[in-house]
């Protein structure tokens, strides 16, 4: 895939985007790109993506292992690990899901075979940046933070919000690349009151979609459930101004 290939849905309403951004502080659009470009983003993720599983550690600061760290680690190790991220969980702490830092990997020249360096490529362009600019109503973005994401059974992200949101993080975004998910098998993109803590609105994850809202609000996303037919695909990350 060549970032040439890459092409955005040239009947998007932007004007209707932009009323509803401005409203809700929330968008969602439908079949953001043209299929043939969803369709091989899709095919990135499901099977040419290195994973890493990324969790937070108890007391502070990511792990990142790769697949061959995973696997070559004692039974009982990983799950003293998993164990204590599930009780920092019940204080609110934490997350666990499989994960690619898409930028960090193209500015270290890591995986260079890679076709998702073309999907970084494409995000940071200023076809995107355009883009994001028309959602928010802003000008000046100059960059686009891209993490690929799967959650897999158990995997979660407890509520939170983005720090730096009022700064250079412009707006958060998620783009989904799931097909047919039902609403039990959880990993909704949740948004929750911060007084009462009830969730105010939650979203399943859906296929080609453009999900953009501020990072400012309390959000999560909810435990995969154990009987999930599926993982949870997508891209994340914020719109700048750095």
């Amino acid at each position: 895939m060549d970032i040439q290939d890459i092409r955005l849905n040239p009947a998007l309403d932007l004007d209707q985007i932009r009323a509803t951004y401005a409203a809700q502080r929330f968008v969602q659009i439908p079949n953001v790109f043209a299929d043939e470009t969803a369709l091989q983003i899709e095919q990135i993720l499901r099977q040419e993506t290195p994973w890493h599983f990324i969790y937070a550690e108890p007391g502070g600061g990511v792990v990142q292992l790769s697949q061959q760290e995973v696997q070559a680690m004692d039974p009982a190790e990983f799950q003293n690990r998993m164990n204590g991220v599930m009780q920092a969980a019940t204080r609110n702490i934490g997350f666990c899901y499989n994960g690619y830092q898409m930028n960090h990997a193209l500015q270290d020249g890591r995986d260079p075979h890679l076709r998702l360096h073309a999907i970084t490529r494409f995000l940071n362009s200023r076809a995107f940046l355009a883009l994001g600019e028309a959602i928010i109503s802003e000008t000046g973005l100059n960059k686009v933070d891209a993490q690929a994401t799967f959650f897999n059974r158990g995997h979660f992200l407890t509520r939170h919000i983005d720090e730096g949101g009022a700064q250079q993080l412009r707006a958060a975004y998620t783009l989904g690349f799931t097909r047919g998910w039902q609403t039990d098998w959880g990993g909704q993109l949740q948004f929750v009151n911060r007084e009462t803590t009830d969730v105010t609105s939650a979203w399943i994850p859906r296929w080609n979609t453009l999900t953009v809202f501020d990072g400012r609000m309390v959000h999560s996303v909810s435990p995969v459930s154990n009987f999930a037919g599926d993982g949870r695909y997508s891209i994340v990350g914020w719109f700048r101004n750095d």
